[in-house]
């Protein structure tokens, strides 16, 4: 996401006329465009490498933990609640 965001700015940037990244507009531009071609690149590697999916599932278990945990709380029976039902 700081690659696309990068990129915007640069974009937005050189659209605007505020900064001039290269007196040769090709090299300007490659310059303003290259954050979107490292953001193509880190999903590439983000993806075959399964690290977009193991993010994806820690994050499924920290809710269910959570979710879990709330459930406890709500039937008195968590470990710090110090309720002890008989």
């Amino acid at each position: 996401m700081g690659f696309v965001l990068l990129g915007v700015l640069f974009v937005v940037l050189r659209l605007g006329g505020w900064v001039q990244f290269h007196k040769d507009d090709l090299w300007a531009w490659m310059i303003v465009l290259s954050p979107f071609l490292g953001a193509v690149l880190w999903w590439m590697w983000a993806d075959s490498t399964g690290y977009t999916q193991r993010k994806a599932m820690q994050a499924m278990d920290e809710r269910k933990a959570a979710r879990r945990e709330q459930h406890m709380v709500n039937l008195g029976q968590s470990k710090g609640s110090g309720k002890h039902r008989r």
